[in-house]
């Protein structure tokens, strides 16, 4: 998805009067613009890999944020960063599960830290939770 996809679903939510995920798109789409003009400074264009790491870099603000908020009791306000958050993950591509991992894992020929590390870097970018690969190698040694 490209910002004008995130500003098409904007206004749906706008017309269903759903705040938070006016809110979370908002936060989503700001981010894809200033990342867009720092790509475009540099040259460069964006890729779906960019626009998956800035879904994930708003999902993990938003559970920071959440967990201020459940400590301080406000749980008005934690249910509306459930929603924020339920709304980004949406836009997300499946993640890769232990299962999944243990396989491709498997498969490889040099299942050392650094080149399976490595391999899930290049190429599951944005699928895959890195330090559940982490976690699954261990198991798997």
């Amino acid at each position: 998805m490209q910002i004008e996809d995130f500003k098409k679903v904007k206004i749906d939510a706008m017309k269903a009067h759903d705040k938070d995920a006016v809110t979370a798109l908002n936060a989503v789409i700001n981010k894809l613009m200033l990342a867009g003009i720092e790509k475009k400074a540099a040259g460069e264009t964006m890729g779906d890999e960019d626009v998956v790491r800035i879904l994930q870099k708003t999902i993990n603000e938003l559970k920071e944020e959440r967990e201020g908020f459940v400590k301080a009791g406000r749980e008005e306000t934690v249910l509306g960063l459930d929603n924020q958050i339920a709304t980004v993950e949406k836009y997300l591509p499946k993640m890769l599960s232990e299962e999944e991992i243990a396989a491709i894992i498997n498969g490889l020929d040099d299942k050392s830290t650094p080149a399976v590390m490595k391999h899930f870097k290049a190429e599951y970018a944005g699928k895959v939770d890195m330090r559940l690969v982490g976690t699954v190698l261990k198991g798997l040694q």
